[in-house]
């Protein structure tokens, strides 16, 4: 097994084995505390340009099987464990996380203590980095690291998004729905494409809607041609200022159409209000974050992965109301508009990975739609 480097911006090395393929990349390194779920993380289009590490030490010991995947390959720039699994032992699995990040060019590193990783990260930042194991002067790796670009300001969006409209139709599978069957569709909604994972499409399809995804490049004409009687803004990688043609498109119809956003919906929902956002130092990304209704005062664990946040200061005087909170950092997650039948959690209600506490908002959506027909 080769040897792998990773350098990090401040000059900071940790040498280990490669797995995966072999080469030399950069990206943000960014850390995951899940104890499961790598293989949902790895194919989250929200992980592009990041090199993820995960803090649960024995990664890919269930393998890799086509169910599970978010979208049609795996995102991450790279992949950081303390252990690769060569063996997978799941009667789902299909192939080996070795084998899987082979066959789509993403090198991984192994054998570094990704507790000190995630203490310097969680101490100095979420900053650049360059993996490699063709160039191991550390000196090098290091010059590479410092002129690597940051996340901020970076528009990744078009690169994960589909490139034309199309219909899905796939709900969760049988044995995994909780539940019920859906109820026949009774509502369209158009789902704008910021880096879209598939569970949210399956959940939409539960909760009863029609759903047609449209490219985030998609005007408000293109899309209120499709008479669609809700809008749902999607989770995306990268920074939310410079995705201005969303948050346009967003500002057009959120008159017209009741709409829902999470993550980076949320975010740019905001900017399109005339909010702000920030970069968070280290990030929001894991399946334990606390988050409170500040209407209900209940607290739901969630699933979260998102770098930027939504600022509290200046939300009332866009017409906005905070309505949901991190009990971790105060920072905000969630908010809805005082005028139009809109509202926007920053958090992941449909996991995958992660606990299912808000998956209820799938159906607030629904409600907030036939009460504005």
């Amino acid at each position: 097994m080769a040897t792998a480097k990773l350098v990090l911006a401040d000059g900071t090395v940790y040498a280990g084995t490669s797995f995966g393929a072999t080469g030399e990349v950069t990206g943000e390194v960014v850390f995951n505390t899940a104890l499961s779920g790598y293989q949902e993380v790895l194919t989250d289009p929200s992980y592009a340009g990041q090199i993820v590490v995960m803090t649960y030490p024995h990664i890919g010991n269930y393998g890799i099987n086509s169910t599970d995947v978010e979208s049609r390959r795996p995102w991450v720039t790279a992949f950081a464990v303390r252990e690769c699994s060569r063996r997978a032992s799941n009667y789902r699995s299909e192939e080996t996380l070795h084998a899987y990040l082979e066959r789509f060019a993403i090198p991984g590193i192994e054998g570094i203590d990704t507790r000190s990783l995630v203490r310097h990260v969680r101490m100095g930042g979420a900053m650049p980095a360059v993996l490699s194991t063709t160039d191991l002067d550390e000196e090098s790796l290091r010059e590479k690291a410092r002129r690597a670009a940051g996340m901020a300001g970076q528009d990744l969006v078009l690169s994960v998004s589909c490139e034309s409209a199309h219909d899905w139709t796939e709900g969760e599978p049988a044995e995994f729905r909780e539940g019920p069957p859906p109820p026949a569709p009774r509502y369209r909604v158009a789902a704008l494409d910021c880096g879209i994972k598939r569970n949210i499409l399956r959940l939409l399809v539960d909760a009863g809607f029609s759903v047609r995804v449209f490219p985030a490049r998609a005007s408000a004409a293109e899309i209120l041609a499709w008479a669609p009687d809700g809008l749902f803004l999607s989770n995306g990688p990268g920074d939310p200022e410079p995705v201005t043609y969303v948050a346009d498109t967003v500002r057009a119809l959120m008159p017209k159409v009741p709409t829902f956003g999470i993550c980076l919906g949320h975010q740019i929902m905001a900017l399109a209000c005339g909010a702000k956002t920030y970069k968070l130092k280290f990030g929001h990304r894991g399946g334990n974050q606390p988050v409170k209704d500040l209407k209900t005062g209940k607290v739901e664990i969630t699933s979260q992965n998102h770098g930027f946040a939504v600022r509290v200061e200046g939300l009332a005087a866009r017409g906005l109301e905070l309505t949901h909170i991190n009990l971790n950092d105060e920072t905000v997650e969630g908010f809805r508009h005082l005028e139009y039948p809109a509202f926007a959690v920053q958090y992941h209600p449909e996991a995958s990975p992660g606990p299912h506490d808000a998956r209820h908002l799938f159906h607030r959506f629904r409600e907030l739609i036939a009460r504005t027909r």
